[in-house]
């Protein structure tokens, strides 16, 4: 029951401090100032104190986006380790629930975005789909070179604490796997080079362009289980990177925070030094990632 509180409070207070570490980075590569660390709190809190306005042509549809979006990234955070903290919920085949469980959340975002009948979020809706549709293959391919090496079906196994010899038995299929994922997060988190939050610009716009009618609670349950959402899938990738253990609780909690925010940093300094890909490179480079994950599953079936 502790892990489980902590893991959750991690997740919960975190989260969107990613965002500001994010913002923060941008802004120094930029010259410039920039907002404070806590600027993604104000924003929430903020937006949780707002009344909620819907549209009297939406249906139950367009409520229940939003509240898919902030419980997916929890149940989903159960499913995997926090560093070396152990997954609260683990068995054999839950790498495919975590999948789907994002596939499902995304299910309720397209259709909260069709719900209101508006073109243009139709447009942002069908980029989402397709694009979505090309980065799974990733990581199914990725999930399976670590089932390989660490012998194990579940998540709490193949990030678990084999992970440190499977670097010693596979470590060139894990490198190429490391950088996949990291392609996938920034592709999942519409971050740049492939989508970029804070455009509204029509001909650009992905995910921003499916939520431009909520507002309020809802905007802010949106953008919450978004900076769930980079955490969650972060937390996998600085596992990944970072696949030691001190052998206590404290300092394996030290360890895995440090790595999320080195992670906020390189994402920031990625979208500082890149431009934002053109629509039509974006599927040539996640079937790319698809390649190379086959790739390194050749790799650790020699």
């Amino acid at each position: 029951m502790v892990g489980t509180i902590l893991h959750l409070l991690i997740l919960f207070l975190l989260s969107p401090l990613l965002l500001g570490v994010v913002a923060k980075t941008k802004a120094f590569f930029g010259g410039r100032t920039g907002a404070p660390f806590l600027q993604p709190y104000y924003d929430l809190a903020k937006l949780f104190r707002k009344g909620i306005v819907f549209s009297d042509t939406t249906t139950w549809v367009f409520r229940a986006g939003p509240t898919v979006g902030l419980a997916v990234p929890i149940l989903a955070a159960l499913l995997i380790p926090f560093g070396g903290l152990a997954p609260p919920v683990s068995f054999s085949g839950d790498l495919i629930l975590f999948v789907y469980l994002f596939g499902l959340s995304r299910f309720f975002t397209v259709a909260s975005a069709l719900d209101t009948g508006s073109s243009f979020e139709g447009m942002g809706a069908a980029r989402e789909v397709t694009f979505s549709c090309l980065a799974e293959p990733t990581v199914f391919f990725a999930f399976i070179v670590l089932a390989r090496l660490s012998g194990s079906l579940s998540l709490g196994g193949m990030f678990g604490r084999n992970l440190r010899e499977g670097w010693t038995m596979g470590g060139s299929a894990l490198g190429l796997i490391l950088v996949c994922l990291f392609v996938i997060l920034l592709v999942e988190n519409c971050r740049i080079p492939f989508d970029d939050p804070n455009t509204h610009l029509e001909l650009t716009m992905i995910h921003e362009v499916m939520v431009l009618d909520h507002s309020g609670p809802a905007f802010g349950m949106i953008l919450y289980g978004a900076a769930m959402k980079l955490f969650v899938l972060g937390a996998l990738v600085v596992r990944l990177a970072l696949p030691w253990q001190t052998g206590s609780l404290p300092g394996d909690v030290a360890l895995f925070i440090g790595g999320m925010l080195l992670l906020a940093v390189l994402i920031g300094v990625v979208e500082s030094v890149m431009a934002r890909l053109r629509l039509v490179r974006v599927p040539q480079m996640l079937i790319g990632t698809t390649l190379i994950s086959i790739f390194a599953l050749v790799l650790v079936l020699r």
